[in-house]
């Protein structure tokens, strides 16, 4: 069997993204994900790679805007405030149809906040990552194995559709341990001929650009990754089910906060409650099957997130009205714990 190691999320996020064939980081310091740009500066030197602390967020997402250009497979990552800071260079590399992957280690905010654990970084990744229409790939991992295996996802899937993925981690994810297996298989970086690296004369010059002076060529270039995106919806959907097949109450999480619920879900079945969770994997494309399929047997909803209530709105705009979705949430940084959730989910159970 594979060998398990104890490792922080942080750090075991950084060794699976040198498994998947990522060689150059490109970071700016902020707590709480400092213990990724720093495993990443020790790892990357030695295996002939590149690791820069860039002066700023903003220099150091085109970094890797460039890099990405060139081709080769490029990281960055930094929490709430900084993810900020690097959104315009979202925009950028998604108007060029560059991948990359960049981490979210939430923490508290508006502003500075805290360097406490959040989720009110949702909005942000699905909705508001930069300007113009676009979209990234976001994926919500709630264990450090799943850290570990999602960034393997992130780079080749970003690779296939040439957009930017976002894993959306938090400090309670990121300064955790526990055990995992990373992946042992060589790394499936695939051929990209329209890098705009050295070619030998034996090609066309190949341009990266995301300006289009022309507005119907520019209209045409958005339709066509639109299209593209109507596909991922479609295709790329994940979440998991946690008894959910006969739930009376359905809790909806993802992150840290879908292993609190998942804890509360055991709880409520204890006390005879059937209740059950759908855990949201891929934050776009959103599971919105998944969770109209649940709507259809299902007698109402509850959804549990580190936020003043974000996530609560997809889940309403699929339910469209057909049963109740209630919203528990702790913001600021704290943690709901799994017997709040049980207190809301009897409140429910006890409306039905």
């Amino acid at each position: 069997m594979p060998e398990k190691v104890l490792m922080k999320g942080n750090e075991a996020l950084a060794e699976a993204a040198i498994a998947a064939g990522c060689k150059h980081f490109f970071g700016y310091p902020i707590t709480p994900q400092n213990e990724l740009t720093a495993h990443m500066s020790k790892r990357l030197p030695k295996i002939g790679g590149t690791y820069l602390q860039a002066e700023s967020e903003l220099a150091a997402i085109n970094m890797v805007l460039g890099a990405s250009a060139a081709g080769v497979r490029a990281m960055t990552s930094s929490s709430s405030p900084g993810i900020s800071l690097k959104s315009e260079g979202f925009s950028y590399l998604a108007g060029s149809d560059l991948p990359a992957v960049i981490v979210n280690v939430q923490r508290a905010g508006p502003g500075l906040g805290g360097i406490q654990p959040s989720q009110a970084d949702y909005w942000q990744a699905t909705r508001a990552s930069g300007h113009g229409d676009f979209k990234m790939l976001v994926f919500a991992p709630s264990t450090v194995q799943e850290m570990v295996d999602l960034v393997a996802d992130a780079f080749d899937l970003g690779d296939k559709y040439r957009m930017p993925a976002l894993i959306l981690s938090d400090g309670l994810l990121g300064q955790m341990m526990e055990p995992v297996v990373m992946e042992t298989k060589k790394a499936n970086v695939p051929e990209k001929p329209w890098a705009a690296c050295g070619h030998e004369g034996k090609r066309k010059h190949n341009i990266v650009n995301s300006l289009y002076i022309d507005p119907p060529h520019l209209e045409a270039v958005i339709k066509a990754r639109f299209e593209k995106y109507a596909k991922i919806q479609e295709t790329e959907q994940r979440f998991e089910g946690y008894k959910a097949d006969d739930a009376d109450i359905t809790l909806v999480a993802y992150g840290a906060s879908a292993r609190v619920s998942r804890s509360a879900v055991d709880a409520a079945r204890k006390e005879g409650i059937k209740a059950g969770l759908i855990r949201p994997i891929t934050l776009w494309p959103f599971p919105d099957k998944a969770i109209s399929a649940a709507a259809k047997r299902t007698k109402a909803f509850l959804c549990v997130e580190m936020s003043m209530g974000q996530m609560v709105d997809d889940v309403r705009l699929i339910v469209n009205g057909k049963r109740d979705v209630r919203f528990f949430g702790r913001t600021g940084g704290m943690v709901p714990t799994p017997a709040e959730v049980l207190n809301e989910i009897k409140k429910i159970k006890g409306g039905l």
